[in-house]
């Protein structure tokens, strides 16, 4: 009498190994495209700078990046956000860029596809970033995006709804009797200008950088800013073990993703809320990122 011991045949080792490699792949594919882009995550950073006026010590920032508001698909990572923020109660928040997407090819100004692009910019801020809730307020820059579209259009929409757009500008939070200036620089072409973004700010006082592009930070660098905070990147939406992400956008290849030192400047790239091209992140969720601010060790 033959007994069976539960050994598989070649063609049965082989027939199972192709359905759970094809499960796993629907698996991967099901949290690529309808759970991990839809599930922010809460990146909490301590940032010690050495010119932070005591003041300032403790003040918290909540950064929010790259929207790329559509009714489809953004609008859900983008409502939890908001959501989550309010509840986490920053001081002050900070939104770096790309509330819209520009069609694909079209150059800023140059066609009706564009200009139309940008009117997604007013259900974005007025369904969901107007209700954002910090006691300093909510400050914004454009990225390349808003730049390519109608960024006059955009800006107006934001500031409409008490949203501050820094361009190439500076402005000072202040308490008991200190500043720390929160400055802004545009970088899509003709309009960007860091030099100017800084020119008012006195050389012995602390600056915040926001400008959409990471890279930028290579710049950022020669003048006396103490933190930059970027988006852009996305993180690439899709990120392989031990590879990274297959492709990112040119001024975000550099400094992709998390905190990096450039020369003398902290840097942070968020990763964003929204998607680019195809609506999916894998190993590369919606990003929150929650920053406390306090002194150097040796500023004391």
């Amino acid at each position: 009498m033959r007994i069976d011991r539960g050994v598989l045949t070649r063609r049965e080792f082989v027939a199972g190994a192709s359905a759970l490699a094809v499960t796993a792949a629907l698996a991967a594919g099901a949290d690529a495209l309808l759970f991990e882009p839809n599930r922010p995550m809460v990146n909490r950073v301590e940032i010690r700078l050495a010119r932070l006026p005591e003041a300032f010590e403790g003040i918290t920032i909540a950064q929010l990046s790259d929207f790329h508001y559509d009714p489809e698909f953004s609008i859900h990572p983008i409502r939890s956000s908001i959501e989550t923020v309010n509840q986490m109660r920053p001081d002050l928040i900070v939104l770096t860029g790309d509330f819209v997407t520009a069609p694909f090819g079209h150059k800023r100004h140059r066609s009706a596809r564009a200009k139309r692009a940008a009117r997604a910019a007013e259900p974005c801020v007025s369904l969901f970033l107007s209700h954002l809730q910090a006691p300093l307020g909510m400050l914004a820059v454009l990225g390349n995006h808003d730049g390519n579209t109608d960024p006059d259009f955009i800006t107006e929409v934001l500031q409409g709804h008490g949203i501050k757009v820094l361009q190439n500008t500076a402005m000072p939070l202040e308490r008991g009797g200190a500043r720390l200036w929160m400055c802004g620089a545009d970088t899509y072409p003709d309009r960007g200008d860091v030099g100017q973004a800084v020119q008012d700010v006195p050389k012995n006082e602390p600056a915040i950088l926001l400008v959409h592009e990471p890279d930028v930070a290579d710049v950022a660098a020669g003048y006396p800013i103490d933190l930059q905070l970027s988006g852009h990147s996305h993180g690439g939406q899709v990120r392989f073990p031990a590879i990274g992400a297959p492709y990112l956008p040119p001024l975000g290849r550099k400094y992709p993703w998390g905190l990096r030192r450039v020369g003398p400047l902290t840097l942070y790239t968020n990763i964003g809320i929204g998607t680019l091209n195809i609506p999916v992140r894998w190993n590369c969720p919606p990003e929150i990122s929650f920053f406390t601010l306090r002194r150097a060790v040796d500023a004391a």
